[in-house]
């Protein structure tokens, strides 16, 4: 593990009653996770995504993103810029896995974690002194600890807020941790680049640019009030970052509004039996992740582009709430149906929505019971979920996908 620690704006002091936020980032996640599972990968250049030229790259290792490789990146321009590219399909059951072993480890140290995605989240470490001695001997413990559970390396950004956090979290990457002490803050800040504060485009750093900003300092040098005048709601968040009024406060996991899954398929279609073969299997996989999250949801949508890449959805309200695959897909493949499919498509995707905890049970478990029927169908639905998470998705296939 790389012990590196960096002061961007040098050292200073930092009291106890100081506020300490840590922003964590695991290192190109997905593809360390391959290259963890399948040693014979180390060294060489790993991306995950799909293999098709019409696949993106969900995540780079740093040895592809030498070749000037990142994620988004459609998978043919990859491979021309890498010719022994190493391609690896995602695995989302083995991610969660290890992402969920990384949150234990932020818990342990802070009943206050905000998790941003599966590999991102921000802990606040204020008050934890006597627990784990001073924030910056907090950090290097955290790190050591998520590479004891996972055997994977993070890399951490710590300051006073959640913005210097996640933006001093890059400049010691991978594997090192970065620490803007709060007396450097101001001085940190305007020393940076306006297209280094999350939010700020290529569009807005160019059109700040027209104005002589080209670093948050310069922002200080304005009128007061010149840019919310200028960029309205955009240019008092400008304003507020100048002014080192940056205290957002972290937000605990809350439950999620939706949930859902979407496709892009090898080659545009208009075949129904086709598009009905794509539904089944991510109906399933939204099943999957509402049940291991303890959620229902009332509200079925399917998602479609079309080969003009024209965006589309379709929605049903049911009277209980669900959670298995197979009434999803039975709901889905009625509204596609419904749709009838006039053009070929490029993209298909399943979603729930109005969820609540199943444990709730709502109106129907209350006060009719589940059928018996539907109560076989869950039993199934939950035995083939244990044996994926044993074994990974590809370990159980309805005869329907084996077409």
């Amino acid at each position: 593990m790389n012990d590196s620690v960096k002061y961007p704006a040098g050292e200073g002091r930092w009291k106890e009653s100081d506020r300490a936020i840590a922003h964590i980032d695991m290192d190109a996640f997905y593809a360390s996770v391959e290259i963890l599972d399948f040693p014979e990968l180390v060294g060489l250049p790993v991306v995950v995504g799909g293999d098709s030229n019409r696949g993106v790259v969900s995540a780079a290792s740093y040895e592809a993103r030498k070749y000037g490789i990142h994620s988004a990146m459609p998978i043919f321009r990859a491979k021309r810029l890498c010719s022994g590219l190493v391609i690896r399909p995602g695995r989302m059951t083995r991610y969660v896995e290890l992402s969920r072993e990384v949150m234990k480890v932020l818990h342990g140290f802070s009943p206050i974690v905000q998790q941003l995605s599966i590999d991102e989240a921000y802990v606040d470490l204020t008050g934890t002194g006597k627990l784990f001695g001073r924030p910056s001997s907090a950090v290097c413990s955290i790190k050591k600890e998520i590479l004891a559970a996972t055997s994977l390396t993070c890399s951490i950004g710590l300051s006073s807020s959640k913005l210097i956090a996640k933006v001093s979290s890059d400049m010691n990457k991978p594997d090192g941790i970065a620490i803007v002490p709060p007396s450097r803050v101001m001085d940190f800040l305007h020393g940076l680049p306006v297209g280094a504060i999350p939010g700020i485009g290529g569009k807005s750093e160019e059109q700040l640019r027209q104005i002589g900003v080209r670093k948050i300092g310069d922002l200080s040098k304005l009128k007061p009030g010149y840019l919310e005048e200028r960029f309205g709601k955009f240019g008092r968040r400008l304003e507020a970052i100048a002014e080192g009024r940056i205290h957002s406060e972290l937000i605990p996991w809350s439950q999620p509004k939706s949930v859902s899954n979407e496709l892009t398929m090898p080659e545009d279609t208009s075949d129904m039996r086709t598009l009905e073969k794509y539904l089944l299997g991510l109906a399933d996989k939204v099943g999957r992740r509402l049940r291991r999250q303890g959620l229902k949801g009332r509200t079925v949508t399917l998602k479609v582009k079309t080969h003009k890449h024209r965006l589309l959805t379709r929605s049903s309200t049911l009277e209980h709430p669900v959670n298995q695959g197979r009434v999803i897909y039975e709901q889905t493949r009625g509204l596609l149906r419904e749709y009838g499919v006039p053009v070929s498509l490029r993209l298909i995707g399943v979603g729930v929505s109005g969820l609540e905890p199943e444990s709730g049970g709502g109106q129907f478990a209350m006060f009719e019971g589940p059928s018996p029927g539907e109560e076989k169908w869950d039993r199934v639905e939950r035995a083939v979920d244990s044996i994926i998470d044993r074994f990974g998705s590809g370990a159980v296939k309805k005869g329907r996908q084996l077409e």
